[in-house]
């Protein structure tokens, strides 16, 4: 009885990740005039639940410097994780930046 609610619990933990959002802006991002745009994207991946990275991701950024960089852990990466057990995880990198109308 307890083994199957202990792995029930560790079951749930590795399939009920959150889909978590960060954003920073750079520069004058926020008070820039102008429509948004995806910029680029990219992907980083680690292993043993983030403890280690493999290699680094290098996305493009406007010559000005004013974007807004989002990080997000989506359904995606969320699968990753969940078919290796979180050995292997992943998170999506856009670079948002904004046109001058």
């Amino acid at each position: 009885m307890k083994i199957k609610l202990y792995l029930g619990a560790i079951c749930a933990l590795l399939i009920l990740n959150s889909c978590m959002t960060t954003k920073t802006s750079v520069g004058m991002y926020r008070e820039t005039e102008g429509s948004e745009y995806t910029y680029a994207k990219g992907k980083q991946f680690w292993l043993f639940w983030g403890a280690m990275p493999l290699g680094r991701t290098n996305v493009n950024t406007p010559k000005d410097g004013i974007c807004e960089i989002v990080t997000r852990h989506n359904f995606g990466d969320v699968l990753i994780s969940g078919l290796t057990g979180g050995l292997v995880t992943s998170y999506t990198i856009k670079v948002n930046a904004k046109k001058k109308n």
